[in-house]
């Protein structure tokens, strides 16, 4: 992790890295191409192949789908404080987001005309859930994140697909998770043969209108490649945190936040920015001391020797312009009084505000949805939510008077743009 300022080259060099990181190797997207036409091809027998290949030697067509049973069976290998935590989660989540559901419309002009808007739900939806470690580390949080927005929308036919571990299972809190959120169906497949089954439908796993959730390289490339066949929640990649923080800050504090998104995947960034430079210090100091008994110590490392930093500015502002400018996945604001600081951000995932906010409360039960965009897609794109698995319906009824009242306006701008069969379907209704 190496300390910068961005009146020096190093610093403007690696702030420019920043703002253009999204990128994607071409030799990845040609291999994702193959399988996505595979599976396209050849249905389930691709899907098998894949995942006797990746994940499991032994898999067999009768080990795509979850059985009822096998659910069932999953809740009598959960204990209690696990199946208390998930449903505190699914509480939270449920809460925050059911301020999102949006309301159909409509209102009546003095013409007489009746204009307004329906919101409906999408058919279909695919959740797609990361295997975690070969299975050892169940996402249930990304289960809840995925399923209650969608239950909340109205979606009626809401399947899950995830990677088996070795043996061809899952585990038992991924499919307690997905049973107490509320997904209808669960499938053994994961990586970008999985989204191609969602998108294009096997002999197994139905086609389905949206894909949500987040994945590796492949997975992420596979719905960049499939969107507009079918319809995705966003492009996401590496895992990021940017944190603001001056004098008031603990430097423990700061290093476990940044290690906390370090330790997911070496393309993980991980910045400080501060005005203290004995602030900044003793946060490198911290990261190396918590870095030693860290069970991913390896990829940690690698995230941070690639993609962290810390920032010295001369003042909060000046931080907040940095961080717009970047663009994070998630951005804390770890300073004395944050709320000062809200109307300077522009551009974040999800903001964190104060010390004892950790960006860990948001990714399991606070409540916000932790699927955001990466890669400085925050500058245009929001988290995962309701809207994802909603459309909006416009709705016009013009009466005779009403037509009468505006269709010159129409004619002419119809004729205008050479377009005379429009005008024509007005004229016509007024020769009668």
């Amino acid at each position: 992790m190496r300390l910068l300022k961005t009146t020096e080259e190093e610093g403007k060099s690696f702030l420019k890295k920043l703002k253009e990181r999204f990128f994607y190797p071409e030799e990845y997207e040609k291999e994702v191409k193959q399988i996505i036409n595979a599976v396209k091809e050849r249905g389930d027998e691709a899907l098998i192949q894949y995942t006797r290949k990746f994940d499991c030697p032994t898999f067999s067509r009768e080990d795509l789908v979850v059985s009822p049973a096998e659910i069932e069976l999953a809740y009598q290998k959960v204990d209690a404080e696990t199946l208390g935590a998930i449903r505190l989660a699914i509480a939270n989540v449920k809460a925050f987001h059911e301020k999102q559901k949006d309301r159909s419309w409509f209102e009546t002009r003095e013409n007489g005309a009746l204009l307004g808007q329906l919101v409906r739900p999408v058919d279909s939806a695919g959740l797609y859930v990361p295997g975690g470690t070969g299975g050892e580390t169940p996402l249930v949080s990304t289960v809840i994140m995925g399923a209650v927005p969608a239950k909340l929308a109205g979606v009626s036919n809401l399947v899950m697909v995830s990677p088996p571990n070795r043996e061809g299972k899952l585990h038992p809190a991924l499919l307690v998770a997905a049973r107490e959120a509320g997904v209808d169906r669960i499938y053994r497949a994961g990586s970008a043969w999985a989204i191609a089954a969602l998108a294009y439908g096997t002999e197994t796993i139905p086609r389905v209108d949206v894909i949500c959730g987040p994945g590796n390289i492949y997975v992420t490339i596979a719905k960049k490649i499939l969107a507009g066949a079918v319809g995705i929640d966003m492009i996401a990649g590496p895992s990021e945190i940017l944190i603001i923080a001056d004098e008031s800050a603990s430097p423990s504090f700061l290093a476990a936040d940044l290690l906390s998104q370090a330790e997911h995947d070496p393309l993980a960034t991980a910045i400080l920015i501060t005005t203290s430079n004995k602030l900044a210090k003793k946060v490198l100091k911290e990261v190396e001391k918590q870095l030693k008994p860290l069970p991913r110590r390896a990829i940690a490392e690698k995230a941070l020797k690639e993609n962290g930093a810390i920032f010295l500015v001369e003042d909060l502002k000046e931080a907040c312009f940095l961080a717009n400018e970047i663009a994070p996945e998630h951005l804390e604001l770890c300073v004395t009084d944050p709320y000062r600081l809200l109307p300077l951000i522009k551009h974040a995932g999800a903001i964190f505000l104060g010390h004892f906010t950790p960006e860990a409360i948001g990714d399991y039960v606070a409540g916000a949805n932790h699927v955001l965009p990466t890669m400085g897609c925050a500058r245009y794109a929001q988290a995962l939510g309701v809207h994802v698995f909603q459309k909006r319906l416009s709705l016009i009824a013009y009466s005779e008077e009403a037509l009468a009242e505006e269709a010159r306006a129409v004619i002419h701008l119809a004729e205008l743009e050479g377009l005379s069969a429009h005008a024509r379907a007005v004229k016509i209704r007024l020769s009668k």
